[in-house]
């Protein structure tokens, strides 16, 4: 169930709210005059998001300080582009 509260409750129901992240397993998206304004996640949350995207950045940062060849931007963005794409034919 997605967890919807006023940015309000963060400050005066903090513990409810820290006990509704940890417990849960799941974010919490907070509100500020109707609109979505920031999402709430524990450590471990974050971590699961993240820790395969830090990995892979570190194996491009060793491969690059191996090779001397660079892309320029339009060619990195061009190739990104091709792969999205050739997965959106899958």
């Amino acid at each position: 169930m997605i967890n919807i509260r006023p940015v309000s409750d963060l400050r005066n129901k903090f513990p409810e709210i820290e006990d509704i992240v940890i417990n849960s397993n799941g974010p919490v998206f907070l509100t500020k005059n109707g609109y979505g304004t920031m999402v709430l996640m524990s450590v471990e949350q974050y971590s699961s998001l993240t820790d395969d995207i830090e990995k892979i950045l570190d194996e491009a940062d060793s491969f690059a300080s191996n090779y001397s060849t660079r892309l320029s931007k339009s060619q990195v963005f061009g190739n990104a582009r091709s792969r999205v794409d050739e997965k959106k034919e899958l």
